[in-house]
């Protein structure tokens, strides 16, 4: 039954932080991958007291609540547990985001999201909640990690919103260069290589020399899980294989398993 698995044989490399990545290697290994985990990122919670402070001594004022990545949900939500002891501290607050998986962990709190574009950007964003006609002086708090870049805040403060940002997290790159799983694909390559955001693809490439593959090994297809992470990957010159349908994890694997099918 086994031989039946669509990916069968097939070696995929997962770059997603540690602790993200048992959730994408358990879809790849259940379709019979074999997961090869090269974590080029590390991402540890970093948020300032002071500026903690200062968004929750005037949090009842904010307007909009704004989510660019899972991480930013799982952190802040981790020091609202913290310092609050009721949920609805958060007031009449309204909550956008990017991405699906970023909707899913707002979701598993039990919160309704206002405003999520189809198309997971920050440029699709500021105009969806441009769109809304709600923006003009509205007070917005957008929650960020250490590499978000401050395009979506710009548009927002362009169409007149008064923007406020709070870091939560940073993410650095993983020093590869001893690490016995990356000597391992070095000398035997794989069929594909994932990436699910821009600083993996960025750490991909900074970190070439430990990266590098042996003459005999097999040269893996790029796939991307969308847009952002696309665009990164066009800038550093890294060829993009496949991309997903949709900006998911479950996407990225169907596109992938269609993409090495026999």
């Amino acid at each position: 039954m086994s031989s039946t698995l669509p990916l069968q044989g097939r070696r995929i490399a997962v770059t997603r932080a540690r602790e993200q990545t048992p959730e994408l290697a358990k879809k790849l290994t259940t379709l019979g991958a074999e997961v090869i985990e090269l974590p080029l990122i590390t991402i540890t919670k970093e948020v300032s007291n002071d500026a903690l402070a200062d968004v929750f001594l005037e949090f009842g004022s904010y307007d909009w609540l704004v989510f660019t990545s899972a991480n930013g949900v799982r952190y802040f939500f981790e020091e609202i547990r913290r310092i609050f002891d009721d949920i609805r501290s958060l007031g009449l607050i309204r909550f956008a985001c990017i991405g699906e998986a970023t909707a899913e962990a707002i979701r598993a709190h039990h919160i309704k999201i206002e405003c999520q574009p189809k198309v997971a950007t920050a440029d699709a964003l500021a105009a969806q909640l441009e769109a809304t006609g709600s923006l003009d002086h509205a007070k917005m708090l957008v929650v960020t990690g250490s590499l978000n870049r401050d395009d979506l805040v710009e548009k927002l403060t362009a169409a007149r919103a008064i923007v406020d940002t709070l870091q939560v997290y940073k993410t650095e790159q993983t020093d590869l260069s001893v690490d016995p799983v990356a000597a391992d694909f070095r000398a035997r390559g794989a069929d594909a290589v994932l990436f699910a955001s821009s600083s993996a693809v960025q750490s991909f490439v900074d970190q070439a020399a430990s990266l590098k593959l042996g003459k005999n090994a097999i040269q893996p297809l790029a796939g991307s899980i969308g847009p952002q992470t696309s665009d990164t990957m066009k800038k550093v010159g890294l060829p993009i294989g496949f991309t997903a349908k949709t900006p998911s994890l479950d996407s990225l694997v169907e596109v992938l398993v269609k993409k090495l099918a026999p």
